[in-house]
């Protein structure tokens, strides 16, 4: 059993993708080649905003885009301790400051009304992620920020292709970032990200940034860095990209089903109205986690844990000297997660099967 179908999805996108490959292994132009700026145009008119940045990773967007807001050593960037150590450590490697708020109990996600109070003269962004595949709450998120003046960037790696209030993931704030990881909704085969903007100098911006802050050859204005998305890369994109909303669709129908089976015996995800969710893990609450995974994994079930360490116990933040016990809920939920297999091609009775063992294991 498969956690992850990457060898199904390839197989019946296998055409679209070798066709794709094979034009860039033709032309040559493999850094910055024209599938680049094709996948961007799709991309930005799938989130429905003015401009799509294609970069190295989601890790590199996430940079990028603090790079293009000037955050700099001194500064405070407010996010969630529940995430991905990329999140606070990009904001750390600008000298920059995490400012941890903690999660709502009820999706994962940062909580909005502990935000307001984390804010100081010092606070430069707010950085909420979009956790396993439901946007944050970001209107009020939003609201918040443009009382105080502060941009918002949404970490959306795991989100891309869901809905907020009609709004897709990416599309909701100043700027938002995703991954194509291949383990992601719509993954590549190797790294990749993107930013996404509305804001015309914001975008200019980002662009220098990923190749060294040049606007035009050996002309550098900004600092910035090497993060280029590969055309290579572009092209697997690309040849998957008509079969996206499809999938989208696959994955919302399959997390709904987990969640009618599985709601009556473990805490499911909640998907706040006017959301929709794409999944990209499919998490439960369980107690005695480790059980319940060696019991899985005799059914030959795959089980993942994402994450069972918030940002302010990691060692590489040890300097912030945070009190270990400052953020309650996402230390419960890092006690308790456990992602089931989820991807587009997961048959009901393969599900039925992980279902049953998860019950069996309870």
């Amino acid at each position: 059993m498969e956690f992850i179908d990457l060898k199904t999805q390839y197989t019946q996108l296998k055409s679209s993708i070798d066709a794709r490959m094979a034009a860039v292994l033709a032309h040559g132009q493999f850094i910055m080649g024209p599938e680049i700026a094709e996948l961007e145009l799709k991309l930005a008119a799938y989130v429905g905003v003015k401009h799509c940045i294609g970069v190295a990773d989601g890790t590199t967007a996430l940079l990028i885009a603090l790079m293009a807001l000037g955050i700099k050593s001194g500064d405070e960037v407010i996010t969630t301790p529940f995430t991905f150590i990329a999140t606070g450590e990009m904001i750390a490697l600008l000298g920059a400051r995490p400012v941890f708020v903690d999660i709502d109990p009820a999706t994962w996600n940062i909580d909005p009304e502990l935000i307001e109070q984390a804010i100081t003269p010092r606070t430069k962004a707010i950085m909420p992620v979009s956790l396993y595949g439901q946007c944050a709450d970001l209107d009020p998120i939003n609201e918040i920020a443009g009382r105080h003046g502060i941009p918002v960037i949404e970490d959306a790696a795991q989100s891309f292709g869901a809905t907020y209030r009609g709004l897709r993931s990416g599309g909701v704030t100043d700027i938002g970032c995703t991954s194509f990881f291949p383990s992601k909704p719509l993954g590549c085969y190797g790294d990749g990200g993107a930013c996404f903007t509305n804001d015309d100098t914001l975008a200019t911006k980002m662009r220098q940034i990923r190749i060294h802050g040049q606007d035009r050859r050996y002309h550098h204005p900004l600092i910035g860095l090497n993060g280029r998305l590969d055309t290579l890369q572009a092209a697997v994109l690309l040849g998957k990209l008509d079969a996206f909303q499809d999938e989208v669709v696959a994955r919302e129908r399959i997390g709904a089903r987990y969640t009618a089976l599985l709601s009556d015996v473990v805490q499911t995800p909640q998907i706040q109205p006017g959301n929709t969710s794409v999944y990209g893990q499919y998490t439960i609450e369980v107690d005695k986690r480790e059980a319940v995974q060696a019991h899985l994994k005799e059914a030959g079930v795959p089980t993942a844990v994402h994450y069972p360490i918030p940002l302010h116990l990691q060692p590489a933040f040890a300097h912030l000297e945070l009190d270990p016990e400052a953020f309650p809920r996402s230390l419960a939920a890092g006690r308790r997660v456990m992602s089931l297999p989820m991807h587009p091609f997961l048959d009901e009775a393969t599900q039925d099967e992980i279902v049953a063992a998860v019950k069996s294991a309870l």
